[in-house]
């Protein structure tokens, strides 16, 4: 009876053990080569939004102040210009949130329409009003990205910024 409790008790601990020392490296994710790239894309990226004014929702249209932004590429296509990688704006549209303005492609055609992948680890971050960073499956294709929710004055999450880079 001692025996198989002292074994149950090790191989408890080495479970505990386990799942904490993966949490742990689940939690610090290692900076990559494009880390400073993402940062700095995504602060330009709100930077850029700032300055158009408040962020709102009407329907599934985002706003930034009098800015439509569903299907406007100008800011997307400016990071893309100044940064490399990708960009684009989710708006909330039920419990998920669909890309309104991108630079992702899918088919040759920029990927407007299409939804965050409702199982991944970016929306599960995003629902909490978090920021997620870390490597992402986009449309059949490995990413280094950061997501971060956009929220209205009152603290609603009415959309997401996403920056990336296509991993090679």
């Amino acid at each position: 009876m001692f025996r198989l409790s002292i074994k149950n008790n090790v191989k408890t601990m080495l479970l505990m053990f386990t799942c904490l020392a993966a949490s742990l490296s689940f939690n610090a994710q290692a900076d990559t080569a494009y880390t400073a790239k993402i940062k700095e894309s995504m602060r330009t990226m709100k930077n850029w939004t700032k300055i158009l004014g408040q962020p709102k929702v009407e329907g599934e249209n985002l706003f930034f102040g009098k800015t439509h932004i569903n299907i406007d590429f100008v800011i997307v296509d400016g990071l893309k210009s100044k940064y490399g990688g990708t960009a684009t704006f989710f708006v909330k549209k039920g419990d998920g949130f669909m890309r309104v303005s991108t630079n992702v492609m899918k088919d040759g055609k920029r990927a407007v329409g299409t939804m965050l992948d409702p199982n991944g680890p970016a929306i599960a971050a995003i629902k909490q009003g978090k920021t997620y960073y870390g490597l992402v499956d986009i449309l059949g294709s490995k990413y280094d990205t950061a997501y971060e929710p956009i929220f209205t004055t009152t603290g609603d999450i009415v959309g997401v910024y996403y920056v990336g880079y296509k991993l090679d």
